[in-house]
């Protein structure tokens, strides 16, 4: 197993770092390991490939799991030569939705792509370790929108540049090796896609050699570096600031550049169904512009609930427009029941109305894939609440609304890259400004509106005036001319060898 802790892209740790990743480690394996001589993966459980009940038809997914020589032999077998592995976290929705673009590319290309999820693998020690940071993220999120404070004086600065230190990554870098027993079956050679830096580091600390990292976020940070694989970035500022290792010293010096050979810039990761759809989509869109038809607005709620009290205050002025039958609303609260809940008892006294005009999606994946295909092509009115426990579902069903809204709603997470006209809200955590940035220089999303009332404002404008959507539109066309939203082709062809 490489030593990746003592120096990062050659530049060196210093021993306090390197005895905070040693403590990290063995303090894990206190917590979560097996008795002193046993396994890391659960026993004497084996990889192996199972159907993926909602993905499975959409991609041809197969999920990967641990199970006893048993349950491995009735499952199906990983095939090597026409499989890739799309490691990931359900850390969120971004990191889950980012791995789908990339299985949507690999069934049209003809591969199979094998889910391979640390968060799912609950029975070993690496499981417990991802599920543990998983919920610790997701308890600095709630907070961070609940009490300002926190989030001015801690969340922030560990977002924005707590995770930018290469000192952050050499810590990671050593707890990951406990991750490296998962990945036992996997041919050495088979090409390993990761959508987060953990699944990378282990799957390198395993012995893989075909690992490309995929960087969700424009703001560079050490938190995804994974050394040894070819990072994969969205945009050219974010390809300088990793190339440079930008401020990742920490100490104000300058770092030691990271190789060109470890670096791509892919542009950004966007599904194959999206970027294929992309010209007759927008084509709608600009047509219900220009024929003074009802907008469809679509809201997507994060795991944490994040911003609700801002996105119910939209909605409620919004609710008048709906009421007019002059505009269409869908809300995706994924599989978040609470905030479904939270949502509907903030809205007071405009909750009559609301019930009033409320079609509900709720548990039932073929009544949104078909609400979702209907809408491209017919009427769409009122209030659409899409709710589902599926895991799959419930980031899925934002990408098939997608297609037929004219507008999304959204903090700057992995969305903003999405081709659509976008409405930004405020952010969670100080990194994800950087893509609102990044969406509002390309023109196909709106800067970061911090304030209800600047984000109704400009959502007004977006739904009254059409020269702010149209605009949107016509950037999304030229952007995709120039193949800004092919970033998931090319990062399958780095995996494949193909270019």
């Amino acid at each position: 197993m490489n030593d990746r802790t003592s120096a990062v892209f050659a530049n060196g740790m210093p021993a306090a770092v390197r005895a905070k990743a040693e403590k990290s480690k063995a303090g894990y394996l206190a917590t979560f390991g097996p008795r002193k001589g046993g396994p890391l993966s659960g026993g004497d459980e084996l990889l192996y490939a199972k159907d993926n009940p909602i993905l499975g038809p959409e991609f041809g997914i197969q999920t990967l799991a641990l199970g006893s020589p048993a349950e491995a032999g009735a499952g199906r077998p990983i095939d090597a030569e026409k499989g890739v592995v799309v490691g990931n976290i359900r850390m969120g929705y971004g990191h889950y939705r980012i791995a789908m673009s990339v299985a949507s590319v690999l069934k049209h290309r003809g591969y199979t792509p094998y889910w391979f999820d640390l968060n799912g693998f609950e029975s070993s020690v690496g499981g417990k370790v991802v599920a543990r940071l998983n919920e610790l993220y997701s308890l600095g999120s709630r907070l961070s929108q609940k009490y300002p404070l926190f989030n001015r004086l801690y969340w922030e600065p560990l977002n924005a540049e707590g995770f930018k230190k290469l000192s952050f990554n050499a810590v990671d870098q050593k707890v990951a090796e406990l991750f490296a027993p998962l990945y036992r079956g996997l041919p050495s050679d088979m090409p390993f896609i990761a959508t987060h830096a953990w699944p990378a580091q282990g799957a390198l600390h395993a012995g893989l050699t075909r690992v490309v990292n995929m960087i969700p976020d424009n703001w560079p940070m050490a938190l995804h570096l994974s050394e040894g694989a070819v990072h994969a970035v969205q945009s050219p500022s974010a390809y300088l600031g990793y190339r440079v290792l930008r401020e990742m010293k920490g100490d104000g010096s300058l770092s030691l550049p990271m190789p060109a050979s470890s670096l791509r810039m892919t542009g950004h990761f966007i599904d194959h169904e999206l970027v294929a759809n992309l010209q007759a989509d927008t084509a709608l869109r600009m047509a219900r512009i220009e024929r003074g038809q009802p907008k469809r607005v679509l809201f997507s709620i994060g795991g944490a609930g994040a911003q609700l009290e801002l996105i119910v205050a939209l909605v409620k002025e919004l609710l008048p427009k709906v009421l007019k039958g002059a505009l269409t609303l869908y809300l995706n609260f994924g599989d978040h029941e609470a905030s479904w809940e939270r949502f509907v008892a903030a809205l007071g006294a405009d909750a009559a109305s609301f019930e009033s005009l409320l079609s509900r999606h709720f548990g039932d994946w073929p009544s949104c894939k078909a609400f979702a295909a209907e809408a491209l092509a017919g009427e769409a009115l009122g209030v659409h609440a899409f709710l589902n426990a599926d895991k799959f579902a419930a980031v899925y069903c934002t990408n098939l609304l997608m297609r037929s809204a004219d507008i999304l709603v959204t903090k700057p997470s992995e969305l903003a890259y999405y081709p659509i006209p976008k409405l930004m809200i405020r952010r969670v955590g100080g990194h994800e400004r950087w893509g609102a940035i990044r969406a509002a220089e390309l023109g196909d999303g709106s800067y970061e509106l911090e304030s209800l009332e600047a984000a109704a404002q400009v959502l007004h404008l977006m739904l009254e005036e059409g020269d702010i959507l149209s605009l949107y539109n016509e950037r999304i066309l030229k952007n995709a001319g120039a193949g800004l939203y092919d970033g998931a082709y090319k990062v399958v062809d780095l995996a494949l060898g193909t270019c």
